[in-house]
């Protein structure tokens, strides 16, 4: 390639030819009143040393979970992460993992993903997991477009229990099509099975839930599971794979497709990710599965080894034939859960659910004898629950960061009837003291 200067008569050159007087003629599909009418205010050059201290100086005006302890989760949750984790992913050969577009070539890669794969299977009591996807999001919404695949109908019926932010992604999936998508209404925390079971009709593909779900309460999965076979359609349940350490899996309650949110295995809470989706089905449904799937083989010398078994996308099939237009799978994301999932083990992993469970319990009922605040719902709970507040849960968050604690989610941006709700989250990270301290700044903001 021929090099090119930059200097003004070849600027001159290179308007003319493309048709404009200036470069400022460039612009002018940006309104004239936001753009920059002055230089750029930058501070005089500084060293290398003096940038890594501003730099420094700067990151410490966040409030990071490294000096505030979080009661913060709806989605996102700060787990303790072994330090192997990081070291690990950070290895050469994996820490640029992508989509392995010379599969076969790539056989560590592919062993680290067909261990992910069986390690979901595991958990969820299902018996085909893909690749994992972007984020439990997009998981839940190709959830429900399998469900209408498989089911060849154009009924959806969704559980207000649902995270909000999900309800939307599926919603935004379903646009431009005839499918029709209804809001299961809920009763106290948890989905309505009466409403279910009046919404149920020949035309319903699916039921989504989540369990827990966007409160903190557990559904009742095996009775949902019975009502939606009997009409003939599928239960799709978003989880929470920690919790999976102490529950039953949603495959032995019925469940048909098991969706999530794998940020919580091993992977830090990140400002908008990258995160994991993580997918499960039944064998019988796995050609409609979207993503893909890597298996185990043997070669012709009987060795074995790993191969891209299904990719359903629109890249390597024709396109009416695609499951989805999934393009990649979050590798490195899912290979920093397999490796939390094998240091931890199943005792390990049931400890870190039981410690969520037992201190979320602990802070309920600390907050709850303060006066004015009282459980919203009765229902059990593993490691969230729902309070209602005498005074705005932004109020007592504005209160709290001061003291260096990040306090719950106010629920109120989420409907009027959550007005004064506050939904709290409590991990294993979180200790005695420093829930004793959170109900103590909130005892102080309501004297």
């Amino acid at each position: 390639m021929e090099y090119i200067s930059n200097t003004k008569e070849e600027q001159r050159e290179m308007l003319k030819a493309i048709g404009v007087a200036k470069v400022e003629d460039l612009l002018e599909d940006i309104p004239s009143e936001i753009r920059l009418t002055r230089d750029l205010d930058l501070p005089p050059p500084l060293s290398e040393q003096e940038l890594k201290a501003e730099l420094l100086r700067m990151s410490e005006r966040n409030a990071d979970l490294l000096h505030h302890p979080s009661f913060l989760g709806a989605g996102a949750y700060d787990h303790f992460i072994p330090s192997a984790v990081g070291h690990l992913i950070s290895r050469s050969e994996f820490y640029t993992s992508y989509t392995p577009y010379q599969a076969e070539m790539s056989q560590g890669l592919l062993q680290t993903i067909y261990e992910f794969q069986t390690m979901i299977c595991e958990l969820t009591g299902m018996e085909v997991a893909n690749a994992s996807l972007y984020d439990g999001a997009s998981a839940l919404a190709e959830g429900a477009r399998m469900a209408l695949h498989v089911t060849k109908r154009k009924r959806l019926l969704i559980s207000s229990t649902v995270h909000p932010h999900y309800r939307e992604v599926v919603k935004t999936y379903l646009q431009g099509s005839r499918v029709k998508l209804i809001e299961i209404p809920a009763r106290d925390g948890v989905t309505d099975l009466e409403a279910v079971r009046a919404a149920l009709k020949e035309d319903v593909a699916a039921v989504l839930v989540s369990s827990p779900n966007f409160f903190g309460c557990l559904e009742t999965l095996e009775e949902m599971a019975g009502l939606v076979h009997s009409a003939g359609g599928l239960l799709v349940v978003s989880v929470d794979p920690i919790s999976l350490g102490l529950l039953r899996p949603p495959g032995e309650m019925g469940a048909d497709i098991v969706v999530g949110e794998g940020q919580s295995l091993g992977n830090a809470v990140n400002f908008g990710g990258p995160y994991l989706g993580l997918f499960a089905t039944r064998k019988e449904h796995v050609r409609q599965m979207p993503g893909r799937v890597v298996g185990a083989t043997v070669d012709a010398q009987g060795r074995r080894g790993y191969c891209l078994t299904l990719q359903t996308r629109e890249q390597h099939i024709k396109r009416e034939r695609a499951t989805s237009n999934i393009c990649t799978n979050e590798a490195l994301s899912a290979l920093a859960a397999t490796i939390y999932l094998s240091l931890v083990g199943p005792a390990g992993l049931k400890e870190v659910g039981r410690l969520c469970l037992q201190k979320a319990h602990y802070l309920k009922h600390r907050i709850c004898e303060l006066p004015g605040f009282e459980p919203a719902f009765v229902q059990p709970f593993f490691r969230e629950f729902v309070v209602k507040t005498p005074v705005s849960p932004s109020r007592l968050n504005k209160r709290l960061i001061k003291a260096g604690i990040i306090g719950g989610l106010d629920m109120g941006a989420y409907g009027r009837n959550l007005k004064n709700h506050w939904l709290l989250c409590v991990t294993e990270k979180r200790t005695k003291e420093e829930m004793d301290r959170l109900v103590a700044v909130v005892r102080e903001a309501i004297a």
